[in-house]
């Protein structure tokens, strides 16, 4: 036995050595993630639902490393009893001790927690909150109405690109209304209009609930400033809604944030939903049976809203108050940054050969765009700048199906401040660079989306790129060098000096297919 042990000790020990190395060594070189610093978490405490988020660092484009609800219900008695029922208390308190022990197992440090309604309304809201701040382990803000309206609609600011209008934030206890224009937030409100407020207050009367929205809209100045505007509608219940909506309509693009309904669809949709037997809908299947309950009543406040209101579109945010709150840590110079420029540049470190290219694609499409005589607004270079970032993430697949995952994740990723016909633009410019400037493989619905200008700007773009990595196979320092510009009413590609080697068959096609896109005939310069 004693032999036997001298000749284990040592294997075991020159085993270990090496296995704690290489794991060490995977830890270090680990790509999935970016060093934002330190990871951040977000513990909002809400009238109906308690979610954490973890975020991969306190950034102007946040991405979620994990993400997870429990539907604990503390404000359905709220306003009747004035208390948090004590079985929403138990599972509450069940969810934070699972998000406190996520925290430590992924080594968070630093964990913002919030309460909204049902915990500020409560006459026991207090002793719940001193009972999670002991299974928290850190301080829980109870928010003011006010409060509340604030960091949503900064929420808002930091997700939708430049946005003008009414946010509105749905949530278990109460409806934040709060005026936007650009990054300007005003004064907001708060009424007692949540989903379990109302189901509360009209005894689970859909009638009682509709005179009680009505008498609680009279006199609303405020509304009234939203006209012809955009009404930005927050929270899960109307997310529930707008879900319903895309899968009754058909709509082919399943992402939630910046979906938009005109006012008047929109009207009509929530006065279905509200007037109806909810089971009865077509589709309700695709919203989660602890949220239909409360879909009348958020559709009746919606429906109110528009009716008060008077906007021209109705757009879902599912950036709110945990965004807002971390919008509002950062410094103002990162505030300033753009949000999708930012998430297309980390994609663009993250899956690129070249991150250097990609950004030296947005100065050499710039010149080739100025001098092309194509009209292009400040909004169409924003974008073109994001599709330049991206450009080049999907070179792992397979060659035959670049353009697609490309389009695929393009068009599903996790990115804010663009609207939906945004991203086809972005999804069909990777998808031209890669598959060629047909559509005849190009997917129906994504085309959907498209105007004809989205896709003509996309084809064109695709083709350029065509030309770019054709000629720098996708590596840095070539195209500062090789300059592409209409000069003399002629498409001029420059191949100076060495670079005149670079010249083939390939390369002139595409320069030559690009040319017939901007009606120009082409040259190349050695």
């Amino acid at each position: 036995m004693a032999n036997r042990s001298k000749t284990r000790r040592p294997a075991a020990s020159s085993a270990a050595s090496p296995k704690a190395a290489r794991k060490r060594a995977i830890e270090r070189s680990a790509k999935g993630r970016l060093d934002h610093g330190p990871a951040v978490a977000v513990i909002d405490i809400g009238s109906n639902s308690i979610r954490l988020v973890i975020y991969e660092g306190l950034t102007r484009a946040p991405t979620p490393i994990f993400n997870e609800k429990v539907l604990a219900g503390l404000g359905r008695e709220v306003q009747t009893t004035g208390l948090l029922a004590q079985d929403a208390i138990n599972s509450a308190l069940a969810a934070l001790r699972r998000f406190r022990g996520l925290c430590d197992t992924l080594k968070v440090k630093k964990i913002w927690a919030i309460a909204t309604a049902a915990c500020r309304d409560a006459r026991n809201g207090a002793a719940f909150i001193k009972q999670a701040e002991r299974i928290c382990r850190t301080t829980i803000s109870i928010l003011s109405g006010k409060r509340e309206a604030h960091l949503t609609a900064l929420g808002v600011v930091s997700g939708i690109y430049k946005p003008d209008g009414i946010v509105g934030d749905l949530g278990g206890g109460s409806l934040e209304l709060v005026n936007v224009h650009g990054s300007r937030v005003n004064a907001g409100i708060t009424l007692p209009l949540g989903g379990l407020a109302l189901q509360d207050i009209s005894h689970r009367s859909i009638k009682k609930a509709e005179k009680f929205v009505e008498d609680t809209f009279k006199n609303l100045d405020m509304l009234h400033s939203g006209e012809g505007r955009t009404f930005y509608a927050v929270g899960g219940t109307w997310r529930a809604l707008a879900r319903l909506h895309m899968w009754q309509t058909g709509y082919p693009f399943h992402v939630m944030h910046n979906y938009r309904i005109p006012a008047r669809e929109a009207l009509e949709f929530s006065r279905l939903v509200h007037r109806v037997d909810t089971d009865t809908l077509s589709k309700i299947e695709v919203v989660n049976a602890a949220r239909r309950p409360l879909l009348a009543y958020a559709a009746l406040v919606m429906e109110n809203l528009i009716r008060t209101i008077k906007p021209s579109d109705v757009v879902f945010s599912v950036m709110g108050v945990r965004e807002g709150l971390l919008y509002e840590l950062l410094k103002p110079s990162e505030r300033a940054l753009d949000p999708l420029i930012s998430a297309s540049a980390d994609l663009n470190v993250l899956r690129s050969r070249s991150p250097r290219h990609g950004e030296e694609l947005i100065a050499w499409t710039d010149a080739f765009m100025a001098s092309s005589g194509l009209d292009e607004t400040a909004d169409e270079r924003r974008l073109r700048h994001a599709a330049c970032l991206l450009a080049d993430i999907g070179w792992r697949a397979h060659p035959d199906y670049r353009g697609e995952q490309s389009m695929n994740i393009i068009a599903h990723g996790a990115f804010s401040a663009i609207d939906h016909p945004g991203r086809a633009y972005l999804a069909l410019s990777i998808y031209f660079r890669h598959a060629g400037l047909s559509e005849e493989d190009l997917s129906p619905r994504l085309r959907e989306l498209a105007t004809a200008r989205i896709l003509d700007r996309a084809r064109v773009l695709g083709a350029a790129m065509r030309v770019a990595y054709i000629l720098t196979a996708g590596q840095g320092g070539v195209l500062p060098k090789t300059p592409m510009q209409v000069k003399r009413g002629k498409l001029t590609l420059s191949l100076p000096g060495l670079y005149g080697q670079l010249v083939a068959e390939r390369l002139t096609s595409r320069l030559r297919q690009l040319g017939r896109l901007v009606g120009r005939e082409v040259e190349i310069e050695t």
